[in-house]
């Protein structure tokens, strides 16, 4: 089994270096590089172009948000696979909707394990996304208040939009669309809610939402249920 490629951008030496070594003492993940800020980690993603990205949010010459656009954007399409994780102590609200529009996979807080940011980096990997349960729930949140908000005029560079993940997902959700009760399951699956208790909240039985949840995966076209969430928050189909 061949290695995930792994390159770390995070300006804090101590957790630089700790991260580093603990990845580099894993037989599956090989290190090909780390960086101390942006502007040397935006080189270091283009010259090595990783199997996965761990970039902190808060560097000191640009932040990871900008680094993930910069870098998306000098790739373009002709090589997708080095997928964007995003690690931040921090649980703003724009941040994580901008970190989703600048096109990061997944995303998650710094104070999880490093068994677990493991975990992280290999479902990353994998081409699924990851969002820490705390950050679904502020997206869902500013996803409903959106959502009951009245309209108001656009303002040029004030709202941030979750993209989805691929420009044919308008398209596919416009073909197949998501019933009621499928909305209604997607939201408490976004909210981390398990079939059994998704069941015993809407009344129905946890057959039916295995069924409901298959058919919500066949229509978005995902893989798992954390890729369902992932599209859901960005194309705003939850609130």
């Amino acid at each position: 089994m061949s290695k995930i490629r792994v390159a770390l951008i995070e300006d804090h030496d101590l957790t630089r270096v700790g991260i580093r070594t603990a990845l580099q003492q894993r037989d599956t993940i090989e290190v090909v590089g780390d960086a101390a800020n942006a502007t040397d980690g935006l080189k270091l993603l283009q010259s090595t172009k990783p199997d996965v990205a761990i970039v902190d949010i808060g560097l000191p010459d640009f932040d990871g948000i900008e680094l993930t656009q910069k870098f998306k954007k000098s790739i373009g399409e002709s090589d997708p696979n080095t997928k964007i994780l995003i690690l931040t102590f921090q649980d703003n609200e724009e941040e994580v909707l901008a970190a989703f529009a600048a096109g990061a996979d997944s995303y998650c807080m710094k104070d999880i394990s490093f068994d677990q940011l493991l975990d992280v980096v290999k479902v990353t990997h994998e081409g699924n996304s990851w969002i820490d349960p705390a950050i679904a729930r502020i997206v869902l949140k500013q996803a409903r208040t959106k959502e009951s908000a009245p309209e108001e005029p656009k303002a040029e560079g004030k709202r941030v939009t979750i993209k989805a993940a691929e420009p044919e997902f308008t398209h596919i959700i416009e073909t197949y669309p998501l019933t009621e009760r499928e909305l209604e399951v997607l939201e408490l699956i976004v909210q981390g809610y398990s079939n059994a208790a998704i069941a015993e909240k809407l009344y129905i039985t946890v057959g039916t939402v295995k069924t409901h949840v298959r058919n919500i995966l066949n229509k978005l076209c995902a893989d798992d249920r954390t890729q369902a969430a992932v599209l859901a928050l960005r194309s705003g189909l939850v609130g």
